[in-house]
């Protein structure tokens, strides 16, 4: 920042500080990387740009934003459209003012409109198998500020997580065995979060192609 400052080109930067992973030491019994908790999808990510509103620098947001927000919002800033193809969005929009977006992109009332649109409330999590089931399985999720759902594709199974009771997800909301223990509240919850899992997964899986530039 120094350097881009002696040069004059601090105030016409984006500056993007974020990290690929989180690691797990010990939480859940487990070392590295690769699984749907917290300690292992969660990562900084903190944002300096001259376009920032003044009542938002310095502020912490809690939306949700994704590794798939990085590119659209690296091109919106250079002035280029994201592909169609991209699932993320310009994460800009959270800390800039509706004129200001609409001073950027002029006419396209579309590109606009979608760029205000509400941001995402969930999203769906997914790591392949890495080797073998027995080495790292693939694991896969919805999550959601409240909740978060399991599913391990090769085991069929499922887990079931009340972040807000237990934000370091100790106590499995699902008895493997029993899902008549449930209560009807927490049934509903699954049942919800399971629909809605594969609604998510479904789409995703039918929209991976391949792009040809």
């Amino acid at each position: 920042m120094k350097e881009l400052e002696l040069q004059g080109e601090l105030n016409n930067t984006l500056i993007i500080f974020t990290t690929d992973n989180g690691n797990f030491h010990a939480e859940h019994g487990l070392a590295d990387k690769w699984y749907p908790h917290q300690e292992s999808i969660r990562v900084p990510l903190i944002i300096k740009d001259p376009r920032m509103a003044p009542e938002k620098i310095g502020t912490v947001n809690d939306d949700f934003t994704l590794n798939i927000d990085l590119a659209p919002t690296i091109l919106s800033a250079a002035g280029i459209d994201p592909l169609e193809v991209m699932m993320g969005r310009d994460m800009s929009v959270l800390y800039r003012t509706k004129p200001d977006l609409e001073t950027q992109h002029g006419s396209q009332t579309e590109r606009v409109a979608k760029e205000l649109s509400p941001w995402r409330t969930e999203f769906f999590y997914e790591h392949p198998q890495l080797f073998s089931d027995d080495f790292i399985p693939a694991s896969e999720a919805l999550v959601r500020k409240d909740y978060k759902y399991f599913y391990w594709p090769a085991f069929g199974w499922e887990q079931l997580f009340n972040l807000k009771d237990d934000p370091i997800e100790d106590s499995d909301m699902i008895d493997r065995n029993k899902t008549t223990n449930m209560t009807e509240e927490n049934m509903a919850i699954l049942n919800e979060m399971r629909g809605r899992f594969w609604e998510l997964k479904n789409l995703i899986q039918k929209t991976k192609k391949p792009v040809t530039l």
